[in-house]
């Protein structure tokens, strides 16, 4: 069966097939036709046996004699037997229990012609030879009028067909012998020519194997110039275009992978049935919010969210894109599905999934922004406009009156000027083009002064304030005008948000990991835990505990940005009716 199978067995099995056929059809016909040309070969002998025999009879006196040269002329396998009158005269068959007479003779209808048309005879029959009843051997005989001496007689020679099967078995025999070596060598021609022409073909079987499994540089030796070495070239021919091919697809597939990346908007190509065939990292983030907040496994990750599958029924339904938006886990997304065609049918769709959530956030502090700066000028601008409008009206009746009034003009024109100065400084710090000046700074005469400018303020307030330092003459780099902006800001603030009686204590201290720390502590009303992630965004207000005063609104976003410009940090702890300590570090800087 395994034989079968494979292209050698099948060409070696029909090859010998073919031959064993046609050599069994020659060795039929062999057969038959030394068995034919045997049997006219002894039918040709006996006559012409038989005419000189006759003709010696006719030739001779001696009737004993010429009997005797002509019995010894047919041989020991051919009888002779003379008859005259249903009378035998002469006769070379030996044998006892012969039943050959002129009487079984006569009584053969073809033989009659020989006894009454006097006409020769040549015939295939059964003779009796032997004395057994039923018993009769094929033997061709041939039966001639003699005219001998003026009496009429009959020849008749007949011989036996067992002397001719002895030489038709010899002949089956010769002929069955080389069909044997026939076959054999037949059998080794067709192994070897099967094999020299399946050989080819395993190699390249072997090496289509090659490429299957991934290796399309895999070529097939090219052995002969015919229809097989063809087949070889044709195949190496197209494993390199293969190759070619596939290292193309292979560059698309990764210039692709490469720009769905790199894209900042989420990807999702899916199926019909919702299957996902491609995504990139946006659209990963978006299914894990999906799976997270609607509470699926990671089993489910694999199938397209509800969402995205309305938006791609609305579109094979329509047959255009369609938008739509949801809300996961703080972020706003938009969605666009667009279809994806095969011919004129729909086979899926590609969607587009676009975080909007820091551009709606940027449009909210815009608008926050314009508005908190409206508020902000609005006051100022309605005391100047009101004060310069009772100044030109003359309403002030005196000329204290009038120095009020334009002292309250001069510190809102001031007041404005510093949120004007802050609101630049501001921008500038946010777009990355503040400056620092780096210096080697004493810390303890730099934070001597900056808290001794608040001295007067605090006493006014009957506010404690001190210093604490870790050590007086340690030296640190930074930009010293930038952090007395800050320092002068958390020191402000908490004077005025601590009530009379309290205490503003500001604490310098060096950390290995973290640097020099600086901690404004105040014992005032302290920030709301809802407000404290708020606190360093502009002009945002926790005027629940605290007054706004005189401030702009942006000292703390200012210093915010100065800090982070050090590369350090800044946060705030706070406790309601306990204080609050603002707390920023700058990591050590080597100067150039």
């Amino acid at each position: 069966m395994m034989l079968w199978r494979s292209v050698v067995g099948k060409l070696w099995i029909t090859i010998l097939f073919l031959v064993s056929f046609v050599l069994l059809i020659l060795t039929v016909l062999l057969v038959e036709f030394f068995q034919n040309f045997q049997m006219d070969q002894v039918k040709e002998d006996l006559s012409n046996s038989g005419n000189r025999i006759v003709q010696i009879l006719k030739a001779h006196n001696d009737s004993e004699l010429s009997l005797q040269i002509a019995g010894d002329m047919v041989g020991k396998d051919t009888k002779m037997l003379v008859i005259s009158n249903e009378h035998v005269v002469y006769s070379t068959d030996e044998t006892p229990d012969s039943r050959v007479t002129p009487r079984f003779l006569r009584e053969d209808d073809d033989l009659q012609s020989v006894f009454l048309d006097r006409k020769p005879v040549v015939k295939e029959m059964q003779l009796p030879l032997t004395n057994a009843v039923n018993q009769y051997s094929s033997a061709i005989v041939v039966g001639l009028p003699l005219d001998h001496h003026g009496k009429k007689e009959e020849l008749f020679l007949y011989q036996t067909l067992e002397s001719m099967e002895e030489g038709t078995h010899s002949a089956t025999k010769f002929i069955l012998l080389a069909a044997g070596v026939a076959i054999i060598l037949t059998t080794i021609f067709a192994f070897f020519l099967s094999t020299r022409i399946t050989s080819p073909l395993r190699k390249m079987r072997e090496a289509a194997f090659e490429v299957a499994r991934g290796k399309f540089d895999t070529k097939v030796p090219i052995l002969t110039q015919d229809e097989i070495g063809e087949l070889a070239t044709a195949f190496n021919q197209m494993g390199k275009q293969l190759n070619f091919n596939m290292n193309a697809l292979s560059q698309e597939k990764e210039h692709l992978s490469s720009i769905l990346s790199s894209m900042a908007d989420g990807v999702i190509t899916f199926n019909k049935d919702g299957t996902i065939l491609e995504t990139n990292p946006p659209a990963e983030r978006f299914l894990q919010s999906w799976h997270f907040e609607k509470g699926y496994t990671h089993q489910d990750g694999d199938t397209v969210p509800l969402v995205l599958m309305s938006l791609f029924d609305q579109t094979e339904r329509l047959g255009r894109e369609q938008v739509g938006g949801i809300t996961l886990q703080g972020h706003d997304w938009v969605l666009i599905v667009s279809p994806l065609y095969t011919n004129d049918n729909i086979r899926g769709a590609v969607a587009i999934i676009r975080d909007m959530t820091e551009e709606r956030k940027l449009d909210k502090l815009r608008k926050d922004f314009i508005a908190n700066v409206s508020h902000e000028l609005r006051t100022p601008i309605s005391m100047l406009q009101g004060y310069s409008e009772a100044i030109l009206d003359d309403i002030a009746g005196s000329d204290e009156e009038k120095k009020e009034m334009a002292r309250v003009i001069y510190d809102e024109s001031l007041r404005m000027g510093r949120l004007v100065n802050d609101l630049l400084d501001l921008g500038r710090m946010e777009a990355g083009h503040i400056t620092l000046n780096y210096d080697s700074i004493e810390l303890g005469p730099y934070l001597s002064r900056i808290t001794n400018k608040f001295l007067g303020l605090a006493k006014e307030k009957d506010i404690q304030i001190n210093a604490v330092m870790e050590d007086n003459h340690v030296q640190w780099q930074f930009d010293p005008d930038r952090i007395e902006q800050v320092l002068t800001n958390l020191i402000d603030n908490a004077i005025r948000h601590t009530p009379e009686g309290g205490k503003v204590q500001v604490v310098q201290s060096i950390d290995d990991r973290l640097g020099l720390v600086f901690e404004v502590r105040d014992s005032g009303s302290g920030i709301p835990e809802e407000d404290l992630a708020f606190v360093f965004e502009r002009f945002y207000k926790a005027d629940k505990a605290r007054t706004r005063g005189s401030g702009t609104g942006l000292g703390l976003a200012i210093a915010k940005n100065i800090i982070d410009a050090h590369e350090g940090y800044i946060t705030v702890n706070s406790l309601v009716d306990k204080g609050t300590t603002f707390t920023f570090n700058l990591p050590r800087k080597m100067l150039k």
